[in-house]
């Protein structure tokens, strides 16, 4: 079949340079799949009856690291980042994979069949030669992206056989596409799940993460619990399960955590957001305790110990440490709220403080995920708007004489004024001056101007004191107002 792609140049021209040297050379996998499903591919590659070295001499800048032939070449001008590099692999047989992770052995083809028949599924199993405009498709892959269906090639047993995380990639696939895993393919993850304990955690979390960062996450890992993989990733999720909420939740933990994670999806948030929001209540289950006070179940703590459980959860699945510090500390302090009338800006503060500044925004978004969770029908009610109104307050740099870029101490020095009222009085009236021009805030000018106002009576020194303290309130007062209107509270 004939079909005419838009391939970039820089893909063009390593295919061409392969033809040129009288080399096969088809695009390959799921960037074929991309383009026959009418999406943008993400990534670029080439399979080719060209030797390792025999791609390696035909062009400038190329390397080659690992045992299976992969070679990459660089594109040293490109103005898009994901193709500065174009691999490419000889076609290739594969030996029996005896740890379900990798090939015992790999032999490199001249025929492109061989290379197809290796692939996981069907819709994988397309290759396109752009100089013919031409697709070879062997396994009815084109017939299973229009049925929308994911399908090994072959036998799914012995594709999962080969490699275990096939099965986790096919759920994954099936979100990221909104695909139907074929029931054969489905029956054959169900029998070998247990497989998936043989696979590193780094490349379990790679397939984990591009579940959650798809637009349907809470689709992907109730598929995953389904077929019985979910319990070699994160099997604490799965305790969530029937375990009931108090009155304030309409649906069990597990729902819940899965609805919260689908909201910062919707909402197109990071993924460190993502993860938060998935795992905020993740303690629920070992901290519920029935209160016969309450007649009801109560959660306590479930804040701190989840805290704990997130980071192990992400530690054993070798996230990096600096996400592991962030998400674990979103959900240790996910549970902040308290009556807006009644709580200080100074606890807002310590919230501030100990989930630290460059965090506290995310922790308001895994605080709506939260409430979207619950079943509620609004992101930001009343209460959560004036909470963001007093995290902006405390949050704002604060309009006092610490502003100044001189302190007491200097001016004792410089004024050789004794320690007592009168120094503070001369900060108020130096702040009074820098509030209605802040150009004089400089320490050149605060030292002369401070010697002046030490020459003034005592009289005259505390009217203007007072003035710059009546200015101070009036312009905290200004920009709280401003801030409160931004936020639509009192």
């Amino acid at each position: 079949m004939d079909k005419d792609f838009i391939i970039p140049k820089e893909v063009s021209r390593v295919t061409k340079a392969l033809r040129m040297a009288g080399f096969e050379a088809y695009l390959i996998g799921g960037c074929v799949r991309d383009m026959v499903c009418g999406h943008k591919p993400k990534d670029w590659d080439i399979t080719t009856n060209a030797k390792p070295d025999e791609i390696m001499a035909l062009f400038e800048n190329t390397f080659y690291e690992n045992d299976y032939g992969t070679v990459g070449v660089v594109n040293e001008e490109t103005e898009d980042p994901t193709l500065t590099v174009v691999e490419v692999t000889p076609y290739r047989i594969e030996g029996v994979y005896s740890d379900k992770r990798r090939p015992d052995s790999v032999t490199f083809s001249a025929h492109i069949e061989d290379d197809l028949k290796r692939r996981d599924f069907t819709m994988n199993a397309i290759a396109y030669d752009e100089d013919k405009r031409q697709i070879i498709d062997l396994y009815k892959g084109q017939q299973d992206i229009k049925d929308k269906t994911i399908r090994t090639v072959g036998s799914p047993g012995e594709r999962f056989g080969e490699d275990a995380l096939r099965m986790l990639r096919a759920v994954r696939l099936s979100t990221e596409l909104g695909f139907t895993i074929n029931a054969e393919t489905e029956k054959a993850v169900v029998e070998n799940a247990q497989h998936l304990q043989k696979i590193s955690q780094e490349r379990v979390r790679d397939e984990f993460t591009k579940m959650i960062m798809s637009a349907n996450p809470l689709t992907g890992i109730f598929v995953t619990h389904k077929l019985g993989l979910l319990q070699y990733i994160v099997p604490e999720l799965e305790l969530g399960i029937k375990t009931e909420q108090n009155g304030d939740h309409i649906y069990d933990v597990w729902e819940h955590n899965l609805r919260a994670v689908q909201h910062s999806a919707d909402r197109g948030w990071e993924l460190h957001v993502r993860l938060a929001a998935l795992l905020h209540d993740i303690a629920k289950p070992q901290t519920r305790r029935w209160s016969d006070e309450k007649k009801d179940w109560t959660f306590y703590g479930h804040d701190v110990v989840g805290g704990r459980v997130s980071r192990e959860i992400l530690t054993r699945l070798k996230f990096p440490k600096k996400m592991v510090k962030t998400v674990s500390k979103l959900v240790r302090y996910h549970l902040f709220f308290s009556d807006v009338d009644k709580i200080t800006l100074s606890a807002v503060r310590r919230i501030v403080r100990n989930v630290g500044p460059e965090n506290v925004w995310d922790l308001m978004k895994v605080r709506a995920c939260d409430r979207i969770g619950m079943g509620r029908p609004k992101e930001t009610p009343y209460r959560l708007r004036k909470y963001e109104s007093m995290i902006e307050e405390a949050m704002r740099a604060p309009i006092s004489v610490q502003m100044l870029k001189i302190n007491g101490a200097k001016i004792i020095e410089v004024t050789h004024e004794t320690p007592g009222p009168q120094i503070g009085l001369i900060l108020h009236a130096l702040l009074e001056e820098v509030l209605d021009d802040p150009s004089k805030n400089t320490e050149e000018f605060l030292v002369k101007r401070a010697q002046e106002l030490s020459q003034l009576p005592e009289n005259e020194l505390k009217k203007r004191g007072d003035q710059g303290k009546q200015k101070k309130e009036a312009e905290e007062e200004k920009e709280l107002s401003k801030i409160r209107k931004r936020h639509w509270v009192k």
